[in-house]
């Protein structure tokens, strides 16, 4: 049986990784990776050496057919992204879209399993710490540069779930802007960065509290963000 084995990497600390994980990427035929440059600082810290292949965003369609056809062979790889689970934010879930599409007679015969090892997890990280409300909750990924960010914004504001997206480092003072511009001071924000790493920080209040924060310490502007909007002020 050949496997597509679709795992969780660490977001930040290399020891957040699973025994299964390293198991399974110990035994893989192939690594595809986000970066094989990140990822082979992830095997050398677990003293695995095993061959990878790059499979990123602007991967041409001949690389993903490579992959098929390296499945059709009866390979076993491993898909990991930089960090997290592939698949969130990243080129992952197209991959697998294509598997399925073209090796469903695989699929359905048993010829090839597709499996989840699950690990890290910037946004459920970040919810787990940040104490607001998440029974219910939107993830809205990265938004959009341009086209449709201010409806985004006013989606967030008229939210009674929580509303949670990733932001870079460069665009991060301008989302909080934005928060600041359509959000009514009972909305909290609170906004992780650097999740499991030494600077780890989770700073919380009004969009304009958090965003003066920032204002002050331009040196903060670093790093990877998940910024929570809380739906229900108050609720727990």
């Amino acid at each position: 049986m050949a496997t597509l084995s679709i795992i969780g990497t660490p977001i930040g600390n290399l020891e957040d990784i699973t025994l299964r994980a390293l198991r399974v990427l110990s035994a893989a035929d192939l690594i595809l990776c986000e970066d094989t440059r990140m990822t082979k600082r992830l095997l050398d810290r677990h003293n695995l050496s095993k061959p990878t292949l790059s499979y990123h965003a602007h991967s041409k369609l001949a690389r993903a057919n490579e992959i098929v056809s390296m499945l059709r062979e009866g390979k076993n790889l491993a898909l990991v992204s930089d960090a997290g689970t592939p698949g969130i934010s990243d080129p992952g879930s197209a991959l697998v879209a294509l598997v399925r599409k073209e090796l469903a007679q695989e699929l359905a015969s048993g010829a090839l399993k597709i499996e989840a090892i699950p690990g890290p997890s910037a946004l459920t990280s970040a919810l787990s710490i940040a104490g607001v409300p998440c029974a219910e909750f939107s993830f809205l990924g990265f938004l959009p540069h341009k086209k449709g960010r201010e409806t985004i914004f006013k989606e967030i504001a008229s939210s009674e779930r929580t509303m949670v997206f990733y932001e870079s480092p460069h665009r991060i003072a301008k989302a909080l802007s934005s928060l600041k511009d359509h959000l009514g001071p009972q909305k909290q924000v609170t906004v992780c960065r650097e999740l499991t790493k030494i600077f780890e920080e989770v700073i919380s209040g009004s969009a304009g509290d958090v965003l003066a924060y920032f204002t002050s310490h331009p040196d903060k502007e670093r790093g990877e963000f998940v910024v929570i909007v809380s739906g229900e002020p108050g609720a727990l």
